[in-house]
């Protein structure tokens, strides 16, 4: 399995297909609140793929967002499930967001995988509320602990 950065449409239509499957399809995103003002190639968000050989199975964005590194859009198919591919995309995507300097990240995560977060360090900041019909938890993360950098 790899994680790579999209460069190119064709990279970037294959991580919507994957998203249709997975959020409109599965958990039943309404389409018009799927798709945004960040998901083109020259919008402020930076967008990965995870491969495992030619096959594209998990994708996940990052922008910044009020002094944060905001990760978004974080999904696997689901077959590939429980194979710590969750883990590649979110370690790929701070790496991402460290490597552009930003020194915390937060993110809007499903209830349902709050422990996951938990432990990648993330910590709860919010009461449960609700995005696209699914609830879910404002949760955030110093990079420092990850990366250990420290930028004044």
């Amino acid at each position: 399995m790899e994680a790579i950065l999209i460069e190119t449409q064709k990279q970037l239509d294959t991580a919507f297909e994957i998203r249709k499957n997975v959020f409109i399809d599965e958990q039943g995103t309404p389409e018009e609140e799927e798709y945004d003002e960040f998901d083109s190639l020259k919008a402020d968000a930076e967008h990965i793929l995870i491969l495992d050989g030619e096959h594209a199975v998990g994708t996940g964005r990052w922008r910044v967002h009020d002094g944060y590194g905001k990760l978004e859009r974080i999904c696997i198919l689901p077959s590939y499930r429980k194979q710590g591919i969750g883990n590649m995309i979110v370690h790929k995507l701070e790496e991402l967001a460290a490597n552009q300097g930003v020194t915390k990240v937060k993110l809007h995560g499903q209830v349902q995988a709050e422990t996951f977060y938990h432990k990648l360090g993330y910590k709860t900041v919010s009461d449960v509320f609700m995005e696209d019909g699914i609830p879910h938890i404002l949760m955030k993360k110093a990079l420092s602990e990850t990366f250990g950098t420290s930028h004044s």
